[in-house]
C-alpha cells in the first residue's frame, strides 16, 4: 500500500502541490498539516503559479479521516480536527498565488471545500460532489464560506440539505464551481498543464494584484473558521453523531 504523501514540484514556473492517502484521499490532521505547509513554504518558491492536485484517479478527496473522527473525546480535540481544512483554506486564501484546481474524481465534503478554495478550478465528467456532513450530525460549516462564495448560498443549501446526494460534475459546472469539465483525466492534464504555463508567462505582479482583489472581504476568515471548527467539535460529540459514527463503523 502506497504510504500518504504531500509533495510539491516544480517546472516551466509552475508548482505542482499534490496530496495523497489510500483511503480514498480522505485527510488525517498530519496530512492536513503538510499541505497547509506545503502552500506557506510555496511562498518561498519562484513559481508563479500554483496547481492543487491529488494521487490516484478516482476520488479527489473523500474529505476529513473518518477513523480519525470517530475517536474524537472532548471538544478541544474535537475543534483542533476540523481546523485541519480551516487552515489549509486560509493558507490558499492568503497565499500570492494564483491556485489551479485539478479535480479528477469525487469530492466529498472537506474535498469540496479544497476544490472551492481554489481560484480556477477543472475536472474531469467523474468529479461529482456531495456535502454529506449533515447526515452523520454535524454540518459543512468549516468550509461553507469557501463553498458559498463560490456557488452562492442557495446552491450551497442545496447541496447541505440534500446531504447523501452527490451533484454531477456538469451540475458543479453549470453552478460554476467548475469553469469547465473534460471527458479523461489526460484531457484535464493538458488543459491545467496549458493554462498554468500561461498564467506563469503573465506578469508576476498583475498576477499578485489580481489574487487580492479575488480574495478581497475575506480577512476575517482566520477567527470565522476556527469559529466553525469549534462549532463542529462540539457537534461530533453529540448523542446522535456518536450513534450514527458507530453504525458506520460496524457496517
Amino acid at each position: 500500500m502506497i504510504e500518504p504523501y504531500v509533495t510539491f514540484n516544480e517546472k516551466n514556473n509552475v508548482g505542482y502541490i499534490e496530496f495523497f492517502h489510500p483511503s480514498h484521499n480522505a485527510m488525517p490532521s498530519n496530512v492536513l498539516k503538510q499541505l497547509e505547509q506545503t502552500f506557506v513554504n510555496a511562498e518561498n518558491s519562484d513559481v508563479k503559479v500554483l496547481v492543487l492536485k491529488s494521487g490516484g484517479d478516482r476520488t479527489f478527496c473523500a474529505g476529513a479521516s473518518f477513523n480519525e473522527l470517530i475517536k474524537i473525546e472532548d471538544e478541544a480535540t474535537g475543534k483542533a480536527f476540523f481546523s485541519g481544512f480551516a487552515n489549509v483554506i486560509n493558507a490558499m486564501r492568503k497565499s500570492s498565488k494564483i491556485i489551479i484546481g485539478r479535480v479528477q474524481g469525487k469530492a466529498v465534503g472537506g474535498g469540496v471545500g479544497l476544490a472551492a478554495a481554489t481560484d480556477y478550478c477543472l475536472a474531469t465528467q467523474y468529479a461529482s460532489i456531495k456535502l454529506s456532513e449533515l447526515s452523520i450530525g454535524i454540518g459543512p460549516f468549516v468550509i461553507e464560506p469557501a463553498v458559498t462564495r463560490k456557488i452562492g448560498v442557495s446552491n450551497m443549501s442545496e447541496m447541505t440539505l440534500n446531504a447523501e446526494t452527490f451533484y454531477s460534475a456538469e451540475w458543479a459546472r453549470s453552478k460554476e464551481f467548475f469553469v469547465d469539465v473534460f471527458k479523461t483525466t489526460e484531457d484535464l492534464d493538458v488543459a491545467v498543464k496549458n493554462l498554468a504555463e500561461k498564467l506563469a508567462s503573465y506578469n508576476p505582479e498583475a498576477l499578485k494584484e489580481m489574487k487580492r482583489v479575488i480574495w478581497q472581504n475575506t480577512t476575517h476568515w482566520d477567527d470565522l473558521l476556527s469559529k466553525r471548527a469549534e462549532i463542529s467539535g462540539k457537534l461530533v460529540l453529540s448523542k446522535f453523531t456518536k450513534e450514527t459514527l458507530q453504525r458506520f463503523k460496524q457496517s
